[in-house]
């Protein structure tokens, strides 16, 4: 039974109980479990792949991010009651064994998530803000493959959709307000870098 997520600890919990039997776990399985309205929860594992330490440095990897990121955001953007992502990435699967070592380095950062943020001005979490969160989301996703060639701005990227990610799953619209920020002083980082 799907469970509205409210929290970081939550989704990881959630994550944990699929496939106990499995040696490997389909991304397609995840998603289900977690719920296909669940934007704020892929915004998260994007971002945190991203910052992952050499892993959203390795070239290619921000593109297909993006790709997926794009993918996801988009729906929200007109307003698709559950989210639809091709077959290619839905049949991918992961290691059981190593997915649940992640997801327990993943728990104590998570703990001090769920303290910190909380459900405030959720207003900017509806209407325009959400479709301005969309937008966002989007122009990150479109500069992240020239991010492959600037160094460090992918982090940048992976920083902001954690932190809509976060934003959305623990209802914080002032987390929301931080996430806009860093998406435009990302972007202006970028355009600076080009000119």
């Amino acid at each position: 039974m799907k469970q509205n997520i409210t929290s970081v600890e939550q989704l990881i919990d959630c994550i944990e109980k699929v496939g106990p039997d499995k040696e490997r776990v389909s991304i397609h399985a995840i998603i289900d479990a977690v719920g296909q309205k669940s934007l704020g929860p892929l915004l998260l594992i994007a971002g945190l792949i991203t910052l992952a330490p050499l892993v959203g440095d390795i070239p290619g990897v921000p593109t297909v991010l993006g790709i997926f990121v794009l993918i996801t955001a988009g729906q929200l953007l007109i307003f698709r009651e559950e989210l639809w992502l091709p077959k290619w990435i839905l049949n991918r699967t992961l290691p059981r064994r190593k997915l649940h070592r992640a997801l327990g380095w993943i728990r104590r950062p998570a703990h001090f998530f769920d303290r910190f943020f909380r459900p405030r001005f959720t207003f900017i979490l509806q209407g325009f803000g959400l479709y301005l969160i969309a937008m966002s989301c989007i122009i990150v996703a479109l500069v992240m493959p020239i991010m492959e060639f600037i160094p460090f701005s992918a982090n940048a990227a992976g920083i902001a959709l954690s932190a809509f990610g976060l934003a959305l799953i623990n209802r914080d619209g002032f987390l929301a307000s931080l996430a806009l920020l860093i998406t435009g002083t990302t972007i202006g980082m970028i355009i600076y870098y080009l000119l």
